[in-house]
């Protein structure tokens, strides 16, 4: 099994602060998984597809990192 490669802190940073570049990159590292999510009976459902990718950007834009974990 394949070690799953992260997206970059700085990306992050940069898509919470509404970088459309960085919001790019992050879509384009979790393409495939969105995919696959998305199927339905073998093929992609768009609507599907299109629903989590703005699900996705909906959660960067609230995505806080200057709280503490304790």
């Amino acid at each position: 099994m394949r070690k799953p490669s992260l997206v970059p802190y700085e990306t992050i940073v940069r898509a919470t602060s509404g970088e459309p570049e960085a919001v790019d990159e992050v879509l384009q590292h979790y393409s495939r998984q969105i995919q696959l999510a998305a199927l339905e009976n073998g093929h992609i459902n768009k609507d599907t597809e299109d629903s989590i990718k703005q699900r996705l950007i909906a959660a960067l834009f609230q995505f806080r990192l200057d709280r503490q974990v304790t």
